[in-house]
């Protein structure tokens, strides 16, 4: 199953652990909250993502499945 990282912008508060643990697929805007790579969590990073969705502070990163005809959201 192919999964990507989320985050609930309204529970972020922009502590910046995610990042610091998961830099391949999260960034920092200029305010420190997260900025998620738009792709599939690869299977070597997938233990890590789960570990980064468990240690949030906020409980506001999430794993989600995600299909094939997936498309990115305009931003």
């Amino acid at each position: 199953m192919r999964r990507h990282l989320a985050v609930n912008p309204i529970a972020c508060t922009g502590h910046g652990l995610c990042a610091d643990m998961l830099p391949e697929l999260i960034h920092l805007d200029e305010w420190g909250y997260p900025i998620m790579i738009d792709r599939d969590v690869p299977a070597e990073l997938s233990p890590l993502a789960r570990r980064a969705v468990r240690l949030c502070p906020t409980l506001a990163l999430r794993l989600e499945a995600t299909t094939a005809e997936r498309k990115a959201v305009p931003r």
